[in-house]
């Protein structure tokens, strides 16, 4: 009986698991929302193809995914906030950047990065995808084969990007306005401290810790362990927590088998920057519906983000594989990070520590 009894658990969970899986969320997402999305990233790869600079259009191309950030309220609010968020992700990318020039300041540097925007995300109550594409921004910037003198440079590409998805976003947000009313602007709510700071701290301290076992591993492409840890850790609940990094883990396997695919085709610069277009169009469409399915379309256009430059000169097995490995290396981490994040008890040890460090004025 006690086996039966086991076997029936078992077989319950696995049931709610798969009923995770296939669920598809119902949303009033336009099609016109994921074709600017794609518009906004999309346009400095076609410009970069067209100058024959794809590296420098994948970096200005980083700049346009701001616009995803865009809020459905009045016109005035998403501009400014839009703006906001530009500026956040061009400060990150810089700080990125320039860590890249010492190795042991890379951890730190993105520490602080997360804590901070993670902090300014909560306080101001950004909606999804909450701090992520900050943190990649700064992470890919880390990891970025840069001179000094070239700095200037790919911060002023990234600020291009940046200001080319502001104005599809308010050529965008006058048409949509017209077939949908804006959204109110939501009320600021009282900043708690376990909310915004503890949270915060958390967060960041597992994302440069996921950063240090990727250095520690000697992962050719670490920065991809940070973002997947963050995109994992941020889950309301330890149970969304786990749905989430399921989901990104199974979608990732199988998204890695149409990379394989993508990345035989005989793909010049102008299919590169097309496909990347394309992808961008299904996930934005798709992820707010499910996300384990818009998963399998990241993983090609993530690889494609880094690799776009330097597709054809050798196999590309290593990479698929490495990605995969980095994959699950950063939603394990997020997952022990969210259960730190989630657990009472650790709460109770690590709070008042975390409180005895900040000025007793600046603690809600």
């Amino acid at each position: 009986m006690a086996g039966f009894g086991a076997w029936s658990k078992l077989t319950t969970w696995i049931r709610l698991e798969l009923s995770h899986l296939t669920t598809i969320h119902a949303s009033d997402r336009l099609w016109q929302m994921p074709f600017a999305a794609a518009l906004a990233s999309g346009l400095p790869l076609l410009i970069g193809a067209y100058f024959n600079h794809m590296n420098y259009g994948l970096i200005s191309s980083l700049g346009g995914l701001v616009f995803l950030y865009l809020p459905g309220t009045p016109l005035y609010h998403r501009m400014v906030s839009l703006m906001a968020c530009a500026f956040g992700l061009i400060a990150c990318y810089a700080l990125g950047v320039m860590s890249h020039f010492s190795s042991p300041v890379m951890m730190p540097a993105l520490i602080f990065t997360a804590i901070l925007v993670t902090m300014v995300c909560r306080f101001y109550m950004l909606g999804p995808p909450g701090s992520l594409f900050f943190i990649m921004a700064a992470s890919i910037g880390a990891y970025s084969p840069v001179a000094f003198l070239g700095l200037p440079l790919v911060v002023g590409l990234i600020t291009m990007g940046c200001l080319l998805a502001c104005l599809i976003g308010f050529i965008y947000s006058v048409y949509i306005l017209r077939l949908q009313p804006p959204k109110p602007v939501p009320p600021l709510q009282p900043p708690t401290f376990d909310f915004v700071v503890f949270d915060s701290v958390v967060i960041g301290v597992f994302v440069g810790i996921s950063l240090a076992v990727a250095q520690v591993l000697q992962l050719q492409k670490a920065y991809w362990v940070p973002v997947s840890c963050l995109a994992v850790i941020q889950g309301a609940s330890l149970r969304a927590i786990w749905i989430k990094q399921l989901h990104r883990v199974l979608g990732t396997a199988i998204g890695l088998l149409v990379s394989a695919g993508l990345l035989l085709l005989p793909l010049d610069k102008w299919g590169i920057s097309l496909t990347m277009m394309a992808l961008t169009f299904v996930i934005e469409y798709t992820v707010v519906r499910h996300y384990a399915f818009a998963t399998i379309f990241i993983t090609p256009l993530t690889i494609l983000l880094a690799e776009a430059a330097s597709l054809g000169h050798g196999s590309m097995a290593p990479l698929i594989q490495a990605r995969f490995f980095d994959t699950v290396l950063g939603c394990f981490m997020g997952l022990v990070g969210g259960v730190c994040l989630h657990s009472p008890r650790f709460r109770e040890v690590v709070g008042p520590q975390i409180r005895r460090l900040i000025p007793s004025r600046l603690v809600p």
